[in-house]
């Protein structure tokens, strides 16, 4: 697939990207460890992962937007399989190994399942993440949790559940916590009014740097004058001190060799493969959905990026990585324009380990719940509901089918269950070819005229998207609708997403017949 690169210039960008890729780093930073802890691996396995998908995978991917690392969707398949093989450093062949898979994917362009989700699944996704964030944030606000900072499934190990989690904080609140908790928030919240944004220190320093220095600043100043505030060991940032070479080299881990005759490591690194490829397939499809461009990631290069950093984090002692969408729909919420931000996010996370962790580690995590609080209500405002809703039952019922599954089971059997049930309403539609095209050569430039046939399902989106991908610069294009008797709304929000776009290749888009609809953003 052709990717769209409607982007704006590197350096142009620079002022957005970096203050988005430090707000992505503080929050990068924390999962990155806890989703190690989760894991049952090295604590130091998840910051190489963020690190590698951020320097490297920055680079090589399709999506200007996504931001890679370790994924909590992994936990159980990274506890299952160093379990199952013996040792991290056999898991860590499986990782390499997963990475070639996932390498061999792209090439064969399996990239294109991406466009086959359903926009009401996609969106119930992206609601269903944001209410996860806040839901399991309520207890790092509190300063009350005993769970790894990132954790997403709605069974914990503990035997908690993500409501009864909740309860649980409320009962042990800690006070100072709380307090940086709110502070943060009032910060972040106050940042992003139009009141504030007039002024040019606000708009080029992040509100989550002002809130992460201030709630350091907060704590030390309760650990010296009122130590009953001082937020617990606990409930801080925990990165593992890095004073010299020495101490980076037993940090870091190597794989071993000693399973490769055993089938089992082929079924780890198979399982892998297909489940981190699912998970940035569907990220990378929610974040072009954010993206303020409406630019179209290309999903073969994503897969063959995705199995280069793989194939690398299993080298130097990383755990398996994917698109993540909290990461990556952070960098949206934060004005992230290109790659950049993703690379200065996995600069930062180096940094960290080589010469500011004694510094990072008195971060508090309340803070940076705060953060992801905001982000959480970027990505599931009652508005999204609403206008889910006024589409009718045929859009709304796989939105809030996805929505509830994903929040009371996991990302991936919640996306599946969602899936299933718009496949329900697909189904009833007939399929049939979905477009007549004719291109017609004038002197100064060339006209296509795209009538739409008289039913127009999302079985139709792949084919209709793909066309207008490879549409000429510099042409006038006309889609007509007027012989449709229906037209699928993911079809019609392909064609405005197309239209809102197509000026920057220079190409005049004119719609007949064809309903408006609000195409997607984050602010």
């Amino acid at each position: 697939m052709k990717e769209i690169t409607n982007s704006p210039g590197y350096l142009n960008s620079l002022g957005k990207d970096i203050p988005a890729g430090l707000v992505v780093f503080f929050v990068a930073l924390p999962l990155c460890l806890g989703i190690s802890l989760a894991s049952g691996a090295p604590l130091f396995s998840g910051v190489v992962t963020g690190i590698v998908g951020g320097l490297l995978v920055s680079w090589l991917s399709g999506s200007q937007l996504s931001v890679s690392g370790p994924a909590a969707g992994l936990t159980v398949i990274v506890l299952n399989g160093i379990e199952t093989l013996g040792s991290f450093d056999a898991f860590l062949l499986a990782v390499v190994l997963a990475g070639v898979i996932q390498l061999g994917l792209g090439f064969f362009k399996a990239g294109i399942i991406g466009l086959y989700f359903p926009s009401s699944v996609i969106k119930g996704m992206l609601a269903a993440i944001g209410l996860i964030l806040i839901l399991k944030q309520i207890p790092h606000f509190l300063g009350a949790d005993e769970d790894f900072f990132g954790e997403m499934q709605f069974f914990q190990p503990d035997g908690r559940t993500t409501f009864s989690e909740i309860g649980h904080a409320f009962a042990s609140i800690e006070l100072g916590a709380l307090l940086i908790g709110v502070i943060s928030l009032a910060i972040l919240i106050g940042w992003d009014r139009p009141a504030f944004k007039r002024f040019k220190f606000f708009k080029l320093i992040p509100g989550a740097l002002v809130a992460v220095l201030l709630a350091i600043v907060l704590n030390a100043l309760f650990v010296s004058f009122m130590p009953e505030l001082a937020v617990a060991q606990s409930h801080l940032v925990s990165l593992p001190i890095i004073n010299g070479i020495s101490d980076l080299g037993s940090e870091l881990r190597f794989l071993s060799f000693d399973q490769l005759a055993s089938p089992s490591l082929y079924v780890v690194a198979f399982t892998i493969a297909i489940v981190a490829s699912l998970e940035t397939l569907l990220s990378v499809e929610a974040v072009d959905k954010l993206d303020p461009h409406k630019r179209r990631s290309n999903t073969n290069r994503e897969l063959k990026a995705q199995g280069i950093g793989n194939m690398v984090s299993g080298l130097v002692g990383g755990l398996p990585m994917t698109a993540v969408i909290v990461r990556s729909s952070t960098n949206v919420a934060a004005g992230g324009q290109t790659r950049v931000a993703s690379f200065v996010h996995g600069l930062f996370l180096l940094l960290s380990v080589l010469f500011l962790a004694g510094f990072m580690n008195q971060i508090p995590l309340s803070a940076l719940a705060a953060v992801l609080l905001v982000v959480g209500f970027k990505l599931t405002k009652p508005s999204l509901y609403k206008s889910q809703f006024k589409l009718g039952w045929e859009q709304f019922i796989p939105f809030i089918v996805t929505v509830l599954a994903i929040l009371f089971t996991d990302l991936l059997v919640g996306i599946s269950i969602g899936l299933a049930v718009g496949v329900l309403y697909i189904l009833k539609a007939n399929y049939k070819s979905p477009y007549f095209f004719h291109k017609e050569e004038h002197k100064d430039r060339e006209e296509i005229r795209i009538r739409l046939s008289e039913h127009v399902s999302f079985l139709n989106k792949a084919s209709i998207i793909l066309t207008l991908d490879h549409l000429p610069p510099h042409s006038h294009v006309v889609i007509d609708g007027e012989n449709s008797a229906y037209i699928d709304y993911d079809v019609v929000e392909a064609i405005q997403e197309f239209k809102k776009t197509a000026h920057e290749r220079h190409i005049e888009v004119e719609l007949r017949n064809v309903p408006e609809v609000q195409v997607m953003e984050l602010h």
